[in-house]
């Protein structure tokens, strides 16, 4: 009888230590993903606002912005 209340407790043990890891490394892949997004958010925003400053300076020098 001993022998057969181990069992469950060790498959327990098991299925703990499988999912342990499944845990770990969902979060690593999901980090990784997090910053790839974050990474091309970021380069969006400097190419509008780069763009955008580009359109002024061309509007300005052309003189769009002078007194009519």
């Amino acid at each position: 009888m001993a022998g057969s209340e181990g069992w469950p407790d060790e498959e327990a043990e098991g299925e703990q230590r499988r999912s342990g890891a499944e845990d770990t490394a969902t979060p690593t892949a999901r980090r990784g993903t997090a910053w790839v997004i974050l990474g091309v958010v970021a380069a969006a925003l400097v190419i509008c606002c780069c763009s955008a400053v580009i359109g002024l300076a061309v509007s300005w020098s052309a003189g769009l912005f002078g007194n009519r």
